[in-house]
């Protein structure tokens, strides 16, 4: 009787599980829900964003993370990591660009030699993997300051590969048809062999049983060992490809190629449903987790969201799912689904449902909280309702977006406070976004988005010329205006630039100061942004050319990087201050690093040591009424952000244009125009006597 009653029970609860493991093994449906949510939302909030050409767009940006999580997913599954896929990318990046450089090899056989690098690395981490029985964890971990550490060695951190030709060009930024990217010809095919190779052959569903138990394989027969070092070698090979898209895309191979695109293609592998514990993952699931990461990053660029939420969102959704999947096999067998599993999978479903209702209304505030947090500051910001309802004398509302080289630079801050002021005063729309840190990928990223929005104006600050000339090219094709400030591309990539001083006048000025400070001989040491920044490479260039006509008893011994970090100039300084014992001076010229290099000096004791260079007079201002700092050059960077709107939204209206000679930029007056360059005026010198006039 009892098992008549149970029998029935029992049957479509056996039927609906079947159904969902088939199509959906690890609740994969659930990315499905999340990236409507995300389409829906942004279709709303988002100019653009439910477009053809954004869709594709959309999928262009995730073919290198993509290769990444597809090799990401068997390498999961088995239960290990591999986070040099990052560091190989800007390995590859840089031996190809040598080798087609400076070696004169053509194109494919450069790519072939660095496919080639790849297969080694790889098969570097293999080795050491299988044959030492190292964990993939530490081993992984080595080799991603290894591959990283060679690339800068070969490249000093300096050297930057560009200029290559259309046809290669053509497999980054190129469109079939005007509305395919070419990228996805080697993106699906590879989606397709990876489903194939995991989910349909023998050799493929052998890594679900290493990742449950490697000992248990060995004894079923299963070479564990070759296929963990083919897994691994092929881990090296995708790296490798993903770096050839990637200085396509870009247009320039440099050593930080692919940094941080490790932890987004594990982020995307595990949303996706794959355990970090091994035995669980489908390409599937691999391809939802990356479009949902993707759609979010792309659509809140597209919004004028702040892109931090992505990485905010992206976080909590991760770390959701990993603590669900850890308790969800608490007491569970790893081989017996029971039906206990099934329901707290069912609360897995209600827990993430309500993490993506919390992520929607975060989305939506997100835009009033910071520009009341910036208003806050003090900074003449304007609410974002006040913009909305704001119209120029013409009756349109220009949308200008704006970038700075780092958004956490006290330099590109203060900057923003004059962009907010202009903008309120003309009435315009402003989108101010950009990289946390020195990354001029994720430039080009924000810009991309820019396009698809399509805003009237783009004005950046730029970090590499050669790899962000490309797309704003692109914008301009578009019949985007385009204006560079504060550091400019190429010159046939923007209309004009918003020059605070000419790089001579700045170089100089430096110079002349040091020289002032020094008595006219010495040695005195530079510490600088990014060894790759344009404008402070510029400006070294004119200290160094002013050193040899004026000042030839002065000696530049040493040129540092800070990477815009106050903390890493102070450890730089440190180091130079044991290097070089004699310096007499140091020059920073970055805002952080000023006030960095001051700090290293004032702990050392040494009192015969002098700082001098370019910053922020609230920074500095310790330091100099110490006597550590005795002067920096610098201009108003509140004007700079201030000229920049105005340049950019008199352009979108065209009433300043090529061939003129003076532009009218509110409370600045008429600011000189010379040539294709609008410049602010001189650098100011600030020392203990005037420096409390100023507060920014």
């Amino acid at each position: 009787m009892d098992e008549a009653i149970s029998q029935p029970q029992q049957v479509p609860l056996r039927t609906e599980q079947d159904w969902s493991a088939r199509l959906f093994p690890n609740n994969e449906w659930i990315l499905l829900i999340v990236i409507a949510v995300e389409c829906l939302l942004f279709a709303f909030t988002g100019n653009n964003f439910a477009t053809t050409g954004n869709a594709f767009e959309i999928t262009r940006l995730s073919v290198e993370i993509g290769l990444l999580a597809l090799i990401m997913t068997p390498i999961i599954i088995t239960g290990g990591i591999d986070l040099s896929v990052g560091s190989m990318m800007g390995l590859s990046a840089v031996v190809m660009g040598a080798l087609w450089r400076d070696a004169g090899l053509s194109m494919p056989v450069a790519i072939v030699i660095r496919l080639a690098v790849g297969l080694l690395g790889g098969a570097l981490n293999a080795a050491m993997i299988t044959k030492l029985k190292a964990p993939p964890l530490i081993v992984t971990l080595g080799t991603f300051s290894l591959f990283r550490g060679i690339a800068e060695g070969l490249t000093r951190g300096i050297e930057n590969y560009s200029g290559f030709s259309p046809s290669f060009l053509f497999l980054g930024q190129g469109y079939v048809g005007g509305v395919v990217p070419t990228q996805l010809f080697i993106f699906v095919p590879a989606i397709l062999f990876f489903w194939w190779w995991l989910h349909r052959t023998a050799f493929g569903r052998s890594y679900y049983a290493i990742g449950f138990s490697q000992e248990g394989s060995r004894y079923a027969g299963i070479k564990v060992r070759r296929r963990l070092n083919f897994m691994y070698c092929l881990s090296g090979l995708l790296a490798s490809l993903a770096a050839v898209i990637y200085v396509a895309h870009l247009g320039q191979a440099k050593s930080d190629a692919g940094t941080g695109y490790e932890l987004t293609a594990i982020a995307a592998v595990v949303l996706g449903g794959a355990s970090i514990f091994g035995g669980r993952g489908t390409v599937l699931g691999t391809i939802l987790g990356l479009l949902a990461i993707v759609v979010l990053q792309n659509g809140l660029r597209i919004s004028g969201q702040p892109t931090e939420l992505a990485g905010i969102l992206t976080g909590v959704l991760l770390v959701i799912t990993i603590l669900i999947d850890r308790l969800s096999r608490i007491g569970v067998s790893r081989i017996t689904v029971s039906e206990e599993e099934f329901e707290v999978k069912n609360w897995q479903i209600g827990v993430l449902s309500g993490v993506i209702i919390v992520a929607a209304v975060i989305v939506a505030a997100s835009n009033w909280m910071l520009v009341r947090s910036i208003k806050e500051q003090g900074g003449g910001a304007t609410s974002a309702t006040q913009r909305q309802n704001a119209v120029t004398p013409a009756g349109k509302k220009n949308v200008i977006a704006m970038m700075p080289k780092a958004k956490g630079d006290p330099y590109f801050i203060s900057c923003r406070k004059g962009a907010e002021e202009a903008a309120k005063e003309l009435g315009a729309e402003l989108l101010w976004d950009g990289p946390t840190d020195l990354d001029p990928a994720k430039q080009n990223e924000v810009v991309e988005a820019w396009i698809t929005r399509g805003v009237d104006a783009i004005a950046v600050s730029v970090e590499n010329k050669e790899g962000i000339s490309t797309v704003l090219r692109k914008a301009r094709a578009k019949g985007i205006k385009v204006i560079t400030w504060d550091a400019d591309s190429e010159k046939d990539a923007r209309d004009f630039l918003i020059n605070q001083a000419t790089p001579q006048g700045i170089g100089e000025t430096l110079t002349d100061e040091a020289a002032r400070i020094m008595g006219g001989k010495g040695e005195f040491a530079i510490i600088t942004a990014s060894l790759s920044a344009a404008n402070q490479n510029e400006w070294i260039k004119f200290i160094k050319q002013r050193l040899a006509e004026k000042y030839p008893e002065m000696k530049l011994v040493a040129t540092q990087p800070s990477d815009g970090d106050r903390d890493k100039a102070f450890a730089e300084t440190q180091n130079v201050l044991k290097v070089y014992p004699n310096v007499k001076l140091i020059m920073g010229i970055a805002a952080p690093a000023v006030p960095g290099v001051a700090e290293a000096v004032k702990q050392s004791g040494r009192t015969d040591v002098k700082v001098t260079g370019l910053s922020l007079p609230n920074m500095c201002k310790p330091y100099v009424k110490e006597g550590i700092i005795d002067s920096f050059v610098l201009w108003n960077t509140g004007d700079l952000g201030y000229l920049t709107v105005y340049a950019a939204n008199a352009l979108s209206n065209r009433s300043f244009k090529s061939g003129d000679t003076m532009i009218k930029a509110g409370r600045l007056n008429e600011i000189e125009v010379v040539g294709d360059e609008v410049r602010l005026g001189k650098p100011f010198i600030f020392n203990k006597g005037n420096i409390d006039n100023f507060d920014f």
